[in-house]
């Protein structure tokens, strides 16, 4: 029976770049997200893979999403944290309810998905706990002070995490992405030429211009940095920032 796989957030971008890499390498992978139609596509163009509808926010989701899954195909080997969200303001202006979704979300998601698979994965051959963080773990940004407050939470979970497990066979390692070309961006990109009326292309420079290589990352970048952490070379990597971000940090 081929290991099992779960990517949360995997309907689209890094997600579906990641479930993409691991169906590749003959995982059976499920993909969760919230977006029931997103998540049924991505599963249907990849090998063997299920689609879950999963809001990782939420605790009792999480419980029943992964009691299904793993009635299908069997224990976690590897689970990737990938769903995530971001809400932009200056810091006087962002709500308790923009620090609850991104707290809910970025941090207790990551806590509630690995508090369902680390049983079971404990008594597997290997483990994999890897955490899409981002830049934003490892220095600050102006306006998402929230997202930043979050994404360094989740690294501090990593290590603590990674040091708890070390003499298991199970590592926890975070990918730390600079700003990848995703929907997100896409949509980022739009936003800032409707309310600026700059160009497209000076709008995409906002965030080409913190990479010193001038560019947005590749989601298969992010995917192909997961499909390393999985192998047995990688056994002795655990607690770690790894940054896919050109140089930025």
């Amino acid at each position: 029976m081929p290991q099992h796989a779960v990517v949360t957030g995997g309907g689209s971008g890094i997600g579906l770049a990641i479930a993409r890499e691991l169906a590749g390498r003959g995982y059976s992978v499920s993909v969760l997200g919230r977006n029931r139609s997103r998540i049924d596509a991505a599963a249907a163009a990849l090998p063997g893979a299920r689609a879950q509808v999963c809001d990782v926010a939420d605790s009792q989701s999480v419980r029943d999403a992964f009691a299904a899954v793993k009635g299908r195909a069997g224990p976690v080997a590897v689970l990737v944290n990938n769903a995530g969200v971001v809400r932009t303001a200056p810091f006087s202006r962002q709500c308790d309810s923009d620090w609850d979704v991104m707290w809910r979300t970025n941090v207790l998601g990551a806590v509630n998905t690995t508090r369902e698979v680390l049983g079971p994965m404990r008594e597997l051959p290997t483990g994999r706990i890897i955490n899409i963080a981002s830049t934003a773990s490892l220095k600050g940004y102006p306006y998402v002070s929230a997202y930043v407050a979050t994404k360094h939470a989740l690294l501090g979970l990593t290590r603590a995490l990674a040091l708890e497990l070390a003499a298991t066979s199970i590592t926890v390692n975070a990918i730390c992405p600079g700003y990848a070309d995703t929907e997100i961006i896409g949509e980022a990109v739009s936003h800032i030429v409707e309310k600026t009326g700059r160009s497209a292309e000076d709008a995409r420079a906002t965030f080409t211009t913190t990479n010193p290589q001038g560019r947005l990352i590749d989601p298969s970048e992010v995917a192909a940095a997961v499909a390393w952490l999985i192998t047995d070379a990688a056994r002795s990597i655990t607690g770690q920032a790894i940054a896919v971000a050109g140089g930025e940090v």
